[in-house]
């Protein structure tokens, strides 16, 4: 099953029990929103979430694309995307979290062709404020899934203050053999998350206190790169067909380990996606993203061949990710981009190697001169480390 036709069969399912599709947004936030990019579905729908009616209704289902900062140390393991896509659902004040757990596992276990044995489930166990989540318990146990209870690994908050509530967290097993009997997510890590079911009932205060939303909400949110790799029996999110022409075209360019592949083919795709949303490079906020993004391929890139350049690379992969993310503009806007964000960082090297071969960098480097020559002239530590080794 390809990303494509996972996601119809997922927003066609919730159709059938009453959802209403909405347009994702683009990996901008809205107006008023503090975070830099998209982070999660629920970004664009917070006030609907926090009272205010739907014009779609009370049941909704999307695909919106996201991007996550706080994952780029993560890139390289087999799940972990810069930008990505989520499937999401709600239930705005309409029905409560045992439902939309019932409707997750059947879509799963009967839409999608999982097998049962091979799910596990985890739920909020309880705090001083709010008390353990048995109604997801129960439903669990009657589809006899094993069940994990959890705390702070099951409470789901957009920040420190704001909608917030337990979840129940869905896990598939990606083990070579049977689940062992009394393995749990939380103790074995051949159990990966696949779908997030969030009872966002309460508000967080800057006091750390909660009140009670307007109304009962479940959100929902499933990374689309994530299942569908595991769908189509590949190790790693990096191997599932979105990412084909990437893993197909950039190893011939550029022979590499395969983390250092994974992240030049993760950053150079998120890239080619923040720049068809609009983004250009900048010294600060969402430009700054950007270009910390194409820095890093190109350091890892430069690392062991600094002759080697983003021009070469060719437009299959940058037309397969803007087709894919339904992004307009063309291949040719986002290379010539590249193209000056690379020349721009090659002149910034040559004043870096002007900068280390002062008598203050001959000697081993500490954390503040690391600090120093990131903040003052722009050098990451890894190109440091690599031009004084050069």
């Amino acid at each position: 099953m390809n990303t494509e036709h996972l996601i119809r069969t997922f927003v066609e399912y919730y159709e059938e029990q009453g959802h209403r599709p909405i347009t994702g947004s683009t990996l901008l936030p809205p107006p008023g929103d503090p975070v830099l990019f998209t982070t999660s579905g629920m970004h664009p729908l917070t006030p609907y979430l926090e009272g205010r009616p739907h014009p779609s209704g009370r049941r909704l289902v999307n695909v919106q694309r996201c991007l996550r900062t706080t994952d780029l140390d993560e890139v390289g393991d087999s799940t972990h995307l810069t930008v990505f896509q989520m499937l999401g659902t709600w239930s705005l004040g309409d029905y409560e979290g045992r439902q939309s757990l019932d409707w997750g596992y059947r879509l799963l276990t009967e839409g999608l062709g999982i097998d049962p044995g091979l799910l596990h489930a985890t739920v909020f166990g309880g705090d001083e404020q709010v008390g353990p989540d048995t109604d997801s318990l129960r439903l669990w146990r009657e589809r006899g899934v094993p069940v994990e209870r959890t705390v702070e690994d099951n409470w789901w908050s957009n920040g420190p203050v704001g909608p917030c509530g337990p979840d129940s967290e869905i896990f598939l097993w990606t083990g070579d053999t049977p689940p062992p009997p009394h393995s749990t997510p939380t103790r074995d890590d051949r159990w990966v998350e696949v779908w997030n079911h969030v009872m966002m009932r309460h508000r967080r205060l800057d006091d750390g206190r909660l009140v009670p939303l307007p109304q009962r909400n479940v959100d929902t949110g499933l990374g689309v790169e994530r299942l569908a790799s595991l769908l189509q029996g590949a190790s790693s999110v990096f191997e599932c067909d979105v990412f084909e022409p990437w893993r197909r075209l950039v190893p011939t360019l550029w022979p590499l380990q395969e983390p250092s592949l994974r992240l030049v083919c993760d950053h150079l795709r998120s890239a080619v996606v923040i720049i068809g949303d609009g983004v250009r490079p900048a010294p600060t906020g969402r430009g700054y993203v950007l270009r910390r993004l194409v820095r890093r391929v190109l350091t890892v890139l430069w690392r062991d061949d600094p002759s080697r350049g983003l021009g070469d690379l060719p437009r299959e992969p940058l037309s397969h990710t803007l087709d894919h993310f339904r992004q307009v503009g063309g291949p040719e806007p986002v290379r010539r981009l590249l193209l000056e964000e690379e020349q721009g960082f090659r002149r910034l090297l040559e004043r870096g190697r002007k900068v280390l071969a002062r008598p203050r960098f001959r000697g081993p480097l500490g954390e503040e001169d690391f600090r120093y020559l990131h903040d003052t002239h722009g050098l990451p530590r890894d190109l440091v480390t690599s031009l004084r080794e050069g």
